[in-house]
């Protein structure tokens, strides 16, 4: 794999279980290169193990004075340095390459986690981890998988180079062979306390992280609200816990370093010192003591490459837990098996299964039926939005992620325990759907458990879907939509059925005052609001031009089940009241769930679910249920129960604020 096939064009299935699975997964995708690095690396490192025998070579051939053999060293001595050179410059292209190869197919696989998971990643990973995940952690790992071939290449040479020794001088040999292995474990009980203090210098980073990307997402409500210098504030103090935790950090590596320094000088020195007692007892001659001299600081050099190793180990283990940790987050609670696979026509030649029909939520027993515009009044937005990212099967439901691998049987018999259940609730939930469609007050037999069932499409599990093939079939869209930067037909440029064009969905979303904005806004002059520049999250945008636009965009793609949250929050009344009416015009005939509490959309609405403590309370029109439901008449009107609702001849209400924006809209 060259940097220029980049990016991979299919980053593989990694061994999420543990940090060093997915390790030790990486380095066997990466076998070839790994071995063409260690090759590399051993040519240098012989090439520089040789030297000082060229050079003990020409002292002693000076001694005799040898001019033949003066030149046979020189010789020698240049057609090791060219090899030291080309091993050295081959060594440094491959080892960098596996870096940044390792580098992208990990940060590949995490934007396809992030993909995959959609707005669930961050509700259960906090979003500064997921950027050190990506980031430092990434480049941690990548060190430690690039030292991987020198390590190798210097563990060769430094053995042969201690048996030769050996064999050459056994007296030096030996005092050698035991000082390497003893300089190698002499910096190891000092890398647990320097990655402990790195971790928490990782911890602080990505909590200041966090902190600054969430000021500077709402910078524009903490100026109107005055709290612009709190926030800052806050993000100096945590910027300063950085630096403290940086410079404990710091000062560990640096007594690293000094170790790293001193052992190695002080075998040097015993070496030196014995050596010159034997050369004055005529023991060893004045060329093999130089050679000898030389092939001890040769060692020092393989001997940084083991304790490379060991410090990239310390800090690439913990960051390939944290890496493992988000790739093995499932987007629900069971992975799809073969059979569903097959059956819905993923990674097959086959057609997929046309999905379609109600939408139904065995947790909440909230009920959609095809084709129909239903509006759900929760009263908590918080509850609303976790309860509109289920019906889109994003959220991953209440249950944990999944195990990707059981160790015992019995840990295996409980996963197939808890998949037989599963099964068993998907199934129970499917006939609630029927019981639902006859009795459509009907209540779920029992609240929400942590262990929810999927979402049904039609009686079709949707986390039992292929990820494709459900947002293909449900799009949600959450009250705060994300505008990318690009122009105006950037924008709606995206997958659709074809059936509603651009300027319907604009029309529908009531961005005529939009259009308006953008033309006068367009780079070239032209007028035409799709050329027109929308900057990142439409920040040039007000809150309710973000709203239509964003609404347009959902009904361009025309899916099949629409869900939104809060559509026209950011809307004045009026407008409000003509999106309801071409949202409802758009979407005649199909199935559509919006989550509002404004009695402008549920007065259009063919069915009105009340779902005001996570299970459905009552059912019906909206004017019905503000003549029987107490607890719905209050969410939606802000009225106390205790007030009259006068109801006119027709079976309007005539109450307050509520009755005035339904005439408004008339």
């Amino acid at each position: 794999m060259q940097i220029r096939d980049l990016p991979f064009p299919d980053p593989g299935h990694p061994d999420a279980r543990s940090g060093p699975r997915l390790l030790i997964w990486l380095g066997k995708q990466q076998r070839r290169q790994q071995v063409v690095a260690a090759l590399w690396g051993t040519l240098h490192m012989a090439a520089l193990a040789c030297l000082p025998l060229a050079l003990g070579l020409g002292v002693q051939a000076v001694v005799d004075r040898s001019g033949e053999r003066l030149a046979l060293a020189g010789g020698l001595l240049l057609v090791l340095g060219a090899l030291a050179a080309a091993g050295d410059t081959m060594l440094h292209r491959v080892a960098i390459t596996n870096w940044i190869t390792v580098a992208a197919r990990l940060q590949q696989l995490l934007a396809r986690k992030a993909a995959e998971l959609g707005s669930a990643l961050t509700r259960r990973v906090a979003a500064g981890e997921v950027v050190a995940v990506s980031t430092g952690d990434v480049e941690k790992i990548g060190w430690f998988v690039e030292t991987l071939s020198r390590f190798a290449a210097a563990v060769v040479t430094t053995v042969v180079v201690c048996v030769s020794l050996i064999i050459y001088q056994p007296a030096l040999g030996m005092v050698i062979a035991i000082g390497v292995p003893l300089l190698t474990l002499g910096v190891l009980p000092l890398l647990p306390y320097a990655t402990r203090r790195a971790d928490v210098q990782r911890e602080k980073a990505g909590r200041a992280t966090e902190l600054a990307a969430d000021t500077v997402a709402g910078l524009r409500v903490l100026r109107g609200i005055g709290g612009e210098e709190l926030f800052l504030d806050r993000y100096r103090a945590a910027s300063q816990e950085v630096r403290a935790a940086a410079v404990r950090s710091a000062r560990m590596w640096a007594l690293i370093a000094a170790v790293q320094v001193a052992l190695p000088g002080l075998l040097l020195i015993a070496v030196v010192w014995y050596g010159v007692g034997l050369a004055q007892d005529g023991r060893i001659g004045v060329g093999e003591l130089v050679t000898v001299y030389g092939a001890v600081t040769f060692l020092l050099f393989p001997l940084r490459h083991f304790e490379e190793i060991a410090m990239a180990y310390s800090f690439s283990r913990p960051s390939a837990q944290r890496a493992a940790q988000v790739l093995a987050l499932q987007r629900s609670g069971r992975a799809p098996t073969s059979t569903d696979v097959h059956a819905f026509g993923a990674n097959t030649g086959d057609d997929p299964v046309e999905l379609g029909g109600d939408l139904y939520d065995p947790a909440t027993g909230l009920l959609a039926p095809a084709g129909q515009l239903t509006l759900v009044v929760c009263g908590d937005p918080d509850a609303a939005g976790r309860l509109a990212d289920r019906l889109g099967g994003h959220a991953p439901g209440v249950p944990e992620p999944a195990k990707l691998a059981t160790d015992t049987h019995e840990e295996a018999d409980e996963a197939n325990t808890a998949n037989t259940a599963d099964r068993a609730a998907h199934t129970a939930a499917a006939s609630d759907v029927a019981r639902q469609n006859d009795n459509p007050t009907a209540r779920p037999d029992t609240p929400p458990a942590s262990g929810a069932p999927s979402v049904l499409l039609g009686g079709i599990a949707l986390d039992d879907l292929p990820l494709i093939a459900a947002r293909a079939a449900v799009l949600v869209q959450d009250k705060d939509p994300v505008l990318l930067s690009g122009t105006l037909g950037e924008l709606l440029d995206v997958p659709c059925s074809g059936t509603v064009s651009a300027q319907e969905a604009l029309d529908a979303a009531q961005c005529g005052d939009v259009l308006t904005a953008l033309a006068q806004a367009a780079d070239d002059g032209s007028g035409d609001p799709e050329r027109a520049k929308i900057t990142e999250r439409g920040r040039s945008l007000s809150g309710g031009q973000r709203q239509r636009l964003a609404l347009a965009r959902s009904l361009v793609t025309d899916p099949g089940v629409l869900v939104l949250d809060e559509p026209t929050s950011a809307v004045d009344s009026h407008t409000e009241a003509r999106i309801a009416d071409g949202l409802r015009r758009l979407r005649t005939g199909r199935t559509t769930v919006v989550f509002a509490s404004s009695p402008l959309l549920l007065d259009r609405a063919d069915r009105v679910v009340f779902v005001p403590d996570g299970a459905v309370a009552d059912v019906g029109t909206h004017r019905e249920l503000l003549l029987t439901n107490p607890a719905y008449r209050a969410v939606v009107t802000r009225q106390s129960d205790e007030e009259p609702v006068a109801v006119a001849p027709g079976g309007s209400t005539h109450q307050t604020t509520e009755a005035r924006k339904i005439e408004e809209s008339a």
